[in-house]
């Protein structure tokens, strides 16, 4: 292994001007890779830097140590201009095992380096992760800078004075390696050291340790001649708008946008939900948020905390339930009862791999045509689909708004990508939102549960209990107006009709569909939803840079489309819509429009990258 020369005088290594950086963090799952990214997250917006982010866990809860599928990895891209994706392929590799170098290596860019811990290129570990010789030594890496360090011994060395065991030494590896990256970059180590503190205040000597050690990962790079480091590196703060920011991830934002809309509505909140990867944070966020009003309920399984929160909706609060598609799958009919009774309910989807388990820790879109179609009978709902993290705070309020005005369930499509990944979001006032108050009907004179407003075709909302407001309802087909059970063939035609129109009818009272970058009217659509917004954006605006004649289009409102939207597709010769599925928007758009939209696909379990749909829109445009 490399042992780098030891120097006196602090490093004469120039730094470098850059505008955007793409780090991988990678290692074991009990390396603290998540950690390590979020500190390096947080850091990193304090310095100015417009940030997104990707946090890759394994696919193995406890997978056996060392090997490829227990392999954790966290992703940022950080820079000076406006960063809309995690970035394609990394700029640095950092690898805390043979396995995480094994699992990564292929994405990291031709000449960029690769920061190893070479203590842990023993010969049980290169077995795990399927070496047949030692990668630091044969000529696999000679494409890259290779940063050998035996960040193991050093780790331990710089913590021996605190008497920790060897394992949870060991755990202040990811520190270790935190400290020389801040000294690459520039990054001060103050908040980290702070946060330490407040993290591990119940015993100071785990904070002491891993302070220390954060500090002899930063000192070792300043006082050593690196092999493999030409340059150390500066990239100076983005030009953002004027505000108070925050880090925020899609589940956090979700949260807070949950609580703003139900304070628009004057309602409280009841949250009932059951653990899922990865709808779980949602959950978390919102049972931290009690000051609020808002009630969370850990139910024993999916399809009870959705009749919990049906119940809280007819008892006159604004009922909300999340999960994955599995969760979803096994909520559906209760789904339906709500839509029957015709009740407000917000659902949270944040989508994962399937089919059935799939691949819970990955990323996919591929849950529309259950939000859209996934219910039996004619069973009509609201589809919104958030496109990032900060986005989740709107289309939360949004979700809100729809659900109460028409009396209807709303499903709000996120996914893993989007629900993990952070940004910096500019924190809104809420104060200055519109209002949107629910009133509650009180006349017992003329009332009847399924009377309905003549604009929204909403049905009124009593609590029950009111006088003269008693009323029930089920999941049996009602009686037009006095929700009476019914068989009438013509009375189930008309209520069908009524629950159809009332969703289609939302169409008015959302905005028409913008163009969000291009012209309107070309050669090239890109029509995306969900977290390929950034991957789309950045492509477009770099063919629009080269002069060619490509606009996208991305959608919020799944369901129903924007009143506008057929007539904006046909202003297109060709019409693409990349998806983390198998096409699913596509023929939703075919059998709306009768348009040739063509799909794009990809069901990696991991985003687009920006040249997946660069190429595309090349390809289009060349034939």
């Amino acid at each position: 292994m490399n042992e780098p020369k030891l120097k006196t005088e602090v490093s004469t290594v120039a730094r470098q001007e850059v505008s955007s950086v793409v780090i991988r963090f990678a290692g074991d799952s009990g390396d603290g890779i998540q950690i390590t990214g979020s500190r390096f997250t947080d850091t990193t917006a304090l310095a100015g830097n417009d940030l997104a982010t990707f946090p890759d866990f394994p696919a193995e809860i406890r997978a056996p140590v060392g090997t490829t599928f227990g392999v954790s990895a966290f992703q940022i891209n950080f820079g000076s201009r406006r960063i809309e994706t995690a970035g394609d392929d990394p700029d640095v590799l950092v690898a805390l095992n043979p396995a995480a170098l094994m699992v990564n290596l292929a994405r990291l860019k031709t000449g960029g380096m690769i920061i190893v811990d070479g203590g842990t290129f023993n010969d049980r570990n290169l077995k795990k992760a399927g070496y047949l010789s030692i990668p630091l030594e044969d000529s696999s890496l000679e494409a890259y800078s290779v940063v050998d360090i035996d960040i193991t011994k050093l780790t331990l060395e710089s913590v021996k004075e605190f008497g920790l065991s060897q394992k949870e030494g060991l755990r202040c590896k990811n520190f270790w390696v935190l400290g020389l990256v801040y000294w690459i970059y520039g990054r001060d180590r103050g908040d980290t050291i702070d946060w330490l503190r407040r993290k591990f205040a119940k015993r100071p000597e785990i904070a002491d340790a891993n302070i220390a050690a954060l500090n002899a990962g930063h000192v070792y790079g300043e006082a050593s001649e690196i092999s493999g480091i030409s340059h150390l590196y500066a990239i100076p703060a983005a030009q953002m708008p004027h505000g108070l920011y925050r880090t925020v991830t899609g589940g956090e934002a979700l949260a807070w946008g949950l609580v703003a809309g139900a304070e628009l509505a004057n309602l409280k909140i009841f949250f009932g939900s059951y653990p899922i990867t990865p709808a779980s944070p949602v959950l978390h966020a919102l049972a931290k948020m009690k000051q609020f009003g808002v009630k969370t309920f850990q139910a024993e399984d999916e399809i009870a905390a959705v009749c919990s929160a049906i119940g809280a909706s007819y008892a006159g609060a604004l009922g909300i339930t999340s999960s994955s598609g599995p969760g979803i799958a096994l909520k559906g009919e209760a789904i339906g009862l709500a839509i029957s009774t015709e009740l407000p309910l917000v659902i949270v989807n944040s989508q994962r791999a399937g089919p059935s388990t799939g691949m819970p820790t990955k990323t996919e879109q591929s849950d529309l045509y259950q939000a859209v179609y996934g219910r039996n009978g004619d069973a009509p709902l609201v589809v919104l689909a958030a496109h990032g993290p900060s986005d989740c705070f709107d289309v939360a309020i949004e979700a809100c708004r729809l659900a109460t005005k028409y009396m209807t369930p709303v499903m709000l499509l996120t996914d893993g990508y989007i629900g993990n990944a952070a940004e910096p979001w500019l924190i809104p006032t809420v104060a200055d939102r519109e209002k949107f108050p629910v009133k509650f009907a009180d006349n017992a004179e003329g009332f009847a549960p399924f009377n309905r407003d003549p604009e929204t075709l909403a049905r009124s909302w009593a609590i029950p209990g009111t006088p003269g407001l008693e009323h029930r309802i089920g999941g049996i087909e009602k009686q037009d107006g006095s929700g009476n059970i019914s068989y009438e063939p013509a009375n189930h035609q008309r209520m069908t009709d009524f629950r159809r129109n009332k969703i289609l009818n939302i169409a008015n009272d959302i905005p028409e569909q913008r163009v969000e970058n291009g012209e309107e009217g070309g050669d090239l659509a890109i029509v995306g939803w969900g977290s390929t917004y950034g991957p789309i954006s950045r492509a477009v605006d770099n063919k629009l840079q080269e002069g060619k004649k490509v606009s996208h289009i991305h959608l919020r409102h799944i369901w129903p489309l924007p009143r506008n939207f057929g007539d904006l597709l046909r202003g297109f010769k060709k019409v693409i819509v990349p998806e983390m599925n198998d096409g699913q928007l596509k023929t939703l758009l075919r059998d709306q429009y009768l348009i040739d939209v063509q799909p794009l696909t990809k069901v990696t379990g991991q985003p687009f990258k920006i040249a997946e749909i660069e190429r595309a829109i090349d390809a289009a445009l060349e034939n």
